[in-house]
């Protein structure tokens, strides 16, 4: 049973989520080959105080 996990930012908007698992979904099965039920998809919310790139805080880059 094919894993994908997303680490990314909080999505707030839930039929965003909803849209993102059923197309990452439809890619899986279409790769693997399998009934859309063997395939599981995890969301990881990560909050930008808890990432870093180069050493620094992403909630103290200034963008």
């Amino acid at each position: 049973m094919p894993l994908i996990t997303i680490d990314g930012p909080q999505i707030n908007d839930t039929e965003i989520k909803r849209k993102l698992v059923k197309e990452m979904t439809e890619a899986a099965v279409e790769a693997y080959k399998l009934p859309v039920e063997s395939i599981v998809v995890l969301i990881k919310e990560t909050q930008p105080e808890n990432v870093s790139v180069g050493g620094q805080l992403i909630s103290d880059r200034k963008v």
